[in-house]
């Protein structure tokens, strides 16, 4: 009886247990329902509050807890999510749908291999179930994303490789958009490429989620480390290596950035005290730390540039420049030295191809006079070099250039090469005659201004070449040449003009004596007239050719006549 008594005292505990039991389960596909009611309306937030009081209500049913990961999938929380569904084939594992949201949760969080587990179990539940079949493809693309892009980036080809895994990435985050692993990877690879605002983007919005996130703290002083702002930068990868001391690449990249800038400001200030031989070195050094630092090296290749220049190693210059340049294409400063090093090597069309460039970026009162005065250059480059031809400095003196023109005149004078080729004769003529033309416009202080200021000389000085019948006595006499006449002719008789230099049968010496006697006659009276006007000379705008002539046939028949110059006679 008494065993009987507690048998029934049993009975009558588990009834109302029971009861309590079918009353929950009522509850809980109440609140189920109205979770997919807000569900369809995609108001997650209640439909997740509503799937969570009918979970509470029967935490044994699978469908439950896949209808919550679904929500939470919409919301964005796939951990979460991650979590219900493992819940949900846990309970029951012929649960698809289960199984389905869960290798969506891995696919989403970049876990293909798991994703594919998943995908491959809803199929061996249900073989003709296209989501399956459909996502089991998805998380195949996505490792081979993945290896693709572990692969190339490994390669650090930035005209190829980089771009490569950044394709990679975002086809892979198409299907895994929680991937932080991806996002990473792309973002350091956006900061290589220069695309230094969406590197940033991608790390704060990983920050926001998760403030401690090592790598996106690291991809944010890689940001500012090529941008050139290396000390923020340190700081960044300082606290990066707090929350993961053995992040590799944090210590990598601020070890980096602690020598870069050590360096760079080394050479600064060997440069600044003149110790140009030392900037170089150091620059170079600098130059070996990273060469993935693209905006610092263009820095660095730019003031190198400046120390060779100083040095005087000008085409290394315009080689550091250059590669500064190709390097960061917007480096003004860059083009600006190379323009200079190119004017200073006489190569103008390359100079005012940089100035373009330059003035096209930012329009300055101050650029658009350097390419004012490059063009100039230019434009002078292309007309004859007078003081080249003389072989004389663009800063000679008046003296210098007359000493130049009688040296050039005599040596390529037609009578001295009268036994040459007719080729060499017709370019010894050629040059002759430049010599004359070089002559007259540099003897003239306004023609000569004129030359030098790149100004369009008139008609006549410009076809002055080798046809001189417009040059007066006064052109003429600015070498001397009329002031040395009476000198000359002493000369000759002193030496007597049946001496061994002087053949009196040859018609062309005794014209060359005639015509020395009455050109000193007519010198008097055209020295004293106006410039062209007639003297006792019976043309007085005789061609000035005919006079040098004269004076190169006497020389060469009587060199002593070289030491008879207004010089000579002014000392003696």
């Amino acid at each position: 009886m008494a065993a009987a008594a507690e048998c029934d005292v049993v009975m009558a505990a588990t009834e109302p247990e029971l009861l309590d039991n079918e009353e929950a389960k009522r509850e809980a596909e109440t609140f189920k329902e109205q979770g997919n009611a807000y569900y369809a309306k995609k108001d997650y937030n209640e439909a997740y509050n509503y799937y969570t009081k009918a979970i509470d209500m029967c935490p044994k049913n699978a469908s439950y807890y896949g209808n919550r990961a679904a929500t939470l999938m919409m919301l964005g929380r796939f951990r979460e999510a991650l979590g219900d569904a493992q819940q949900s084939v846990r309970l029951d594992d012929s649960f698809v749908r289960g199984h389905l949201r869960e290798g969506k949760c891995h696919l989403s969080l970049g876990n293909a291999m798991a994703a594919c587990r998943s995908f491959q179990r809803a199929l061996e539940l249900d073989h003709k179930n296209a989501q399956a079949q459909q996502e089991f493809k998805n998380a195949n693309a996505v490792m081979e994303y993945e290896k693709i892009a572990e692969t190339d980036f490994e390669k650090r080809d930035f005209r190829k490789k980089v771009f490569s895994v950044v394709f990679c990435m975002d086809r892979a985050l198409e299907f895994a958009p929680a991937c932080h692993r991806f996002k990473i990877l792309k973002a350091e690879c956006l900061a290589m490429l220069g695309r230094y605002p969406e590197a940033q983007s991608v790390a704060s919005d990983i920050l926001r989620m998760d403030s401690t996130n090592a790598d996106a703290l690291y991809v944010r002083g890689l940001c500012l480390y090529y941008e050139d702002c290396i000390e923020k930068a340190v700081q960044f990868f300082v606290q990066a290596l707090r929350m993961a001391p053995d992040h590799e690449k944090a210590c990598i990249a601020c070890r980096n950035a602690k020598a870069l800038k050590a360096k760079k400001e080394d050479g600064n200030k060997a440069f600044k005290e003149g110790n140009y031989k030392l900037a170089y070195e150091l620059y170079t050094e600098a130059l070996g730390i990273d060469p993935n630092n693209i905006k610092t090296n263009a820095k660095l290749y730019c003031n190198r540039g400046t120390v060779n220049s100083k040095l005087r190693k000008l085409d290394d210059a315009i080689e550091d420049c250059t590669n500064a340049v190709k390097l960061d294409d917007t480096y003004i400063k860059a083009y600006l030295r190379r323009a200079q090093c190119y004017m200073d090597t006489e190569q103008y069309e390359e100079a005012v191809r940089d100035y373009e460039k330059v003035y096209q970026t930012e329009k300055t009162k101050e650029h658009k006079q350097l390419l004012k005065n490059a063009q100039l250059e230019l434009k002078k480059s292309k007309r004859k070099d007078y003081y080249k031809i003389l072989g004389v400095d663009k800063n000679a003196s008046e003296d210098e250039i007359k000493k130049a023109y009688r040296k050039r005149a005599l040596m390529h004078h037609p009578d001295r090469h009268s036994g040459a080729s007719a080729e060499v004769q017709k370019e010894e003529e050629k040059k002759f005659k430049e010599v004359g033309e070089a002559f007259t416009i540099l003897s003239d202080p306004k023609k000569k201004t004129r030359y030098d200021s790149g100004q369009d000389l008139d008609e006549e000085g410009m076809n002055m070449g080798g046809e001189l019948a417009g040059a007066t006595w006064g052109e003429f006499d600015s070498c001397g040449m009329l002031e040395c006449f009476p000198k000359m002719l002493q000369t000759l008789q002193r030496e007597s003009l049946f001496g061994p230099n002087l053949n009196p049968g040859a018609n062309n010496n005794r014209h060359g004596v005639k015509l020395m006697q009455s050109s000193v006659a007519g010198s008097q009276c055209a020295a004293s007239s106006e410039e062209g006007s007639p003297g006792g000379f019976t043309d007085a705008s005789r061609k000035t050719l005919d006079m040098r002539w004269l004076w190169d046939h006497l020389v060469e028949i009587s060199p002593s006549l070289l030491c008879v110059t207004p010089e000579s006679e002014s000392q003696s």
